[in-house]
C-alpha cells in the first residue's frame, strides 16, 4: 500500500477504519463537517501555529472520530509523542479507546509501529521486548496515546503533552475548570502541538465561558460552530400532507433549508427530544444562541428572540449594517461643533447603523452608562415615529468622551432627545448641559427638604421605574421583534432571567447594558414628537431648538444642579 504518512488526510482515509452504527468495519471517509474541521487544522498547521480549536456542535457529527484519527496519525508516525484524550464519562472513554485500538488493529502491517502491552487505557508504541540491549538499538517510537475520564485525580498533570482531545467538556463532572487548566499547562505553546476542545452545549458553564472568549478573540482558540443542517444525514423523506409551520417557514428562509431537512427536524423533536423544542435547540442548534439556552426563567420570549436572531443573521450575511463613528470638527477647547457631524466607516467603530437618519424624522436616544469594569456604555437610537431601533453605540471610554460622542450622535440624528441614566454617574448629563445640547430628557423629582417638585435632567432607574420599562420591552418583544435590529441586544435578552427572588437581571457573568439602554429609550419617547415633520413646517429644527433653549435658559431652575 502506497500511502504518504506525512499527509494526514491521505493517511486517515487510506489507512484507518471505523465501526459503523450497524457494526460494519469500513474506511474512515470524512463527511462535510469533518472536512471543515480538517481544513481548519491544516490551515493552522500551515501557518506554523500551535493548533488550538474549540468546537460547538450538534450531536453525532463525527468530530470525536476525526479528532481521534488526527491524534492517532500524529502519534503513530512520529517519535516521542504523548497524546491525551479525556472524555466526560467512563463509557465514552471506553468507546474512544476502542476506536483507537481499532485504528491500530486494522492498519496495514507496514504502517503498524511496534506496540507494548498495557493494562491501562493507553496505546504505547515502543519495542515490547524485555531485552534491554535490543531495546536500546531499536526502541520503537516511544510514543503513546492515553485515554482518561474527567474527574480522576491528576488527569494529564504528569506528562508533557503534544496532542490533547477534550471531549464533551460541558458535561465533565467536578471542577472542570481546574481539571482543564491542569491539562493545558502540560501542553507547550509551540507548534506542532494540538489541542481540540469539542462539546455540545449544556447551559452556561465553563465551556460557554471558553467559547465566548474564543469568539471575542480573547484566547488563541479558533471557534468553530457546526449547526445540525450541515450534516447530510439529517434529512428524511417528506411525508404526505406535510405543511410547514410559521416557524419552519422562517427557518427555511433564514438558513436555506429544504423540506427533507425540516421533516427530519420535526421527527427528531417528536421522537428524540420528547417533543421538547428547547432540548432540540440545545442538542441540534441552528446558531450558538440556540445551543446555550438559559438556565433560569427567561424574562423575554426566547422563541421570538431566537427567530429574530436567525432572521437578522441571514439578512446581514448579504447586507451587513454600517459600522463606524460620528466624527466632527472641534473648537480650540476640544468641544464638538454642532452641524459638522459626519459618519466615517470603521470596522472598529463604536456605532452600528441599521438605518441612517431621515430628514424631519424625530429620534430618541436611551443611554446606559457603564458602572466600571467590563461593563459597556451603550446608546440605543430609536425612530420615534415607529419605535424601531436604528442605531446602537457601544463603547468602553471615559464619561467626558462618551458625552461628546452622544452630542455628535444626537445632532446626527436630527437633534434627538437624549435620555441618559444618572444612577451612578452624573458627568455625561452635566457635560451635555455644558455643551448646550438642546434636547435632554427631563424628569420630575420631589426635593426631600422643601417638598417641592423639581425638574432634573437624566433618567433615574429605581425600584419603581425599572419594572414598567422592562415590562414595556417584554411587550415589544412579544408583539413585534421586528423593531429590534441589533444582534447583541437580542443575545443579551437570552441571558436576561428572573433570579431566585423574581427580579429580572442578567445571568452571572453576562451583561444587560443594551437592554437597559433600549428600555430607557422607549420610556423617554413621550417627551419627543412621534410624528414626522413636513418639509414645509413653519420653523426648522434649528430655529425651534434655539427658541426652546432660550426659553429653558430663562427658567429659574435651568442653571441649578439638574442631575
Amino acid at each position: 500500500m502506497n500511502i504518504n504518512i506525512r499527509n494526514a488526510r491521505e493517511f486517515i482515509e487510506g489507512a484507518l477504519k471505523i465501526k459503523t452504527k450497524d457494526t460494519r468495519i469500513v474506511p474512515l471517509i470524512l463527511n462535510q463537517p469533518q472536512k471543515r474541521l480538517y481544513n481548519t487544522v491544516k490551515e493552522q498547521a500551515k501557518q506554523q501555529k500551535p493548533i488550538r480549536i474549540i468546537i460547538l456542535k450538534a450531536r453525532q457529527m463525527g468530530f470525536s472520530t476525526l479528532t481521534e484519527a488526527l491524534i492517532f496519525h500524529r502519534t503513530v508516525t512520529r517519535r516521542n509523542v504523548n497524546s491525551l484524550i479525556v472524555a466526560h464519562k467512563d463509557e465514552s472513554s471506553n468507546n474512544l479507546f476502542n476506536m483507537s485500538k481499532l485504528f491500530y488493529e486494522n492498519l496495514p502491517p507496514e504502517l503498524q509501529p511496534m506496540r507494548k502491552a498495557s493494562n491501562a487505557r493507553e496505546l504505547v508504541f515502543e519495542n515490547p521486548t524485555k531485552n534491554q540491549l535490543e531495546k536500546r538499538h531499536n526502541p520503537g517510537l516511544r510514543s503513546k496515546i492515553k485515554i482518561a475520564t474527567a474527574g480522576g485525580q491528576g488527569v494529564g498533570r504528569s506528562d508533557t503533552l503534544q496532542n490533547v482531545h477534550i471531549s464533551e467538556l460541558a458535561f465533565w463532572p467536578g471542577d472542570k475548570k481546574e481539571t482543564l487548566n491542569g491539562i493545558l499547562q502540560s501542553v507547550p505553546n509551540s507548534p506542532p502541538t494540538m489541542v481540540i476542545i469539542e462539546s455540545t452545549a449544556n447551559g452556561f458553564e465553563h465551556f460557554k465561558e471558553l467559547w465566548d472568549q474564543a469568539v471575542a478573540g480573547e484566547s488563541d482558540f479558533e471557534p468553530l460552530f457546526f449547526p445540525w443542517f450541515e450534516m447530510q444525514e439529517y434529512r428524511m423523506k417528506v411525508p404526505p400532507g406535510f405543511e410547514l409551520t410559521e416557524e419552519e417557514e422562517k427557518l427555511k428562509e433564514a438558513f436555506g433549508l429544504d423540506d427533507e431537512q425540516l421533516a427530519w427536524r420535526r421527527w427528531c423533536i417528536k421522537n428524540n427530544c420528547s417533543g421538547d423544542l428547547n432540548l432540540f435547540r440545545q442538542e441540534y442548534p441552528c446558531t450558538p444562541e440556540e445551543a446555550f439556552l438559559t438556565t433560569g426563567t427567561p424574562v423575554f420570549d426566547n422563541d421570538k428572540v431566537i427567530l429574530r436572531l436567525n432572521q437578522l443573521r441571514a439578512q446581514y450575511r448579504d447586507n451587513p449594517p454600517l459600522v463606524g463613528n460620528i466624527e466632527c470638527k472641534y473648537t480650540p477647547d476640544g468641544d464638538p461643533i454642532q452641524g459638522t457631524e459626519t459618519f466615517i466607516p470603521s470596522p472598529s467603530g463604536w456605532l452600528t447603523i441599521y438605518e441612517k437618519p431621515r430628514a424631519n424624522v424625530p429620534y430618541v436616544i436611551g443611554v446606559d452608562v457603564a458602572e466600571g469594569g467590563a461593563d459597556w456604555s451603550v446608546a440605543q437610537v430609536l425612530d420615534n415615529t415607529t419605535g424601531k431601533q436604528v442605531a446602537t453605540l457601544r463603547a468602553h471610554c471615559d464619561t467626558d468622551i462618551l458625552a461628546k460622542a452622544l452630542f455628535s450622535l444626537g445632532f446626527y440624528y436630527n437633534r434627538a432627545l437624549i435620555a441618559v441614566e444618572v444612577n451612578y454617574d452624573l458627568h455625561p448629563v452635566k457635560e451635555l448641559q455644558r455643551l448646550r445640547y438642546p434636547r435632554q430628557y427631563v424628569r420630575e423629582q420631589v426635593d426631600t427638604y422643601t417638598g417641592r417638585t423639581e425638574k432634573k435632567f437624566g433618567f433615574r432607574t429605581t425600584s419603581a421605574s425599572r419594572p414598567p420599562i422592562i415590562g414595556e420591552l417584554v411587550k415589544i418583544v412579544r408583539e413585534d421583534t421586528g423593531l429590534i435590529n441589533d444582534i447583541t441586544t437580542l443575545q443579551e435578552m437570552l441571558t436576561f432571567v428572573r433570579n431566585e427572588s423574581g427580579k429580572p437581571e442578567a445571568q452571572a457573568g453576562k451583561h444587560d447594558d443594551t437592554i437597559m439602554a433600549l428600555a430607557i429609550a422607549h420610556a423617554a419617547r413621550g417627551q419627543h414628537s412621534m410624528k414626522e415633520k413636513l418639509p414645509e413646517a413653519e420653523k426648522s429644527f434649528i430655529q425651534r431648538d434655539k427658541e426652546k433653549l432660550a426659553r429653558m435658559r430663562a427658567k429659574p431652575w435651568y442653571n441649578k444642579r439638574l442631575c
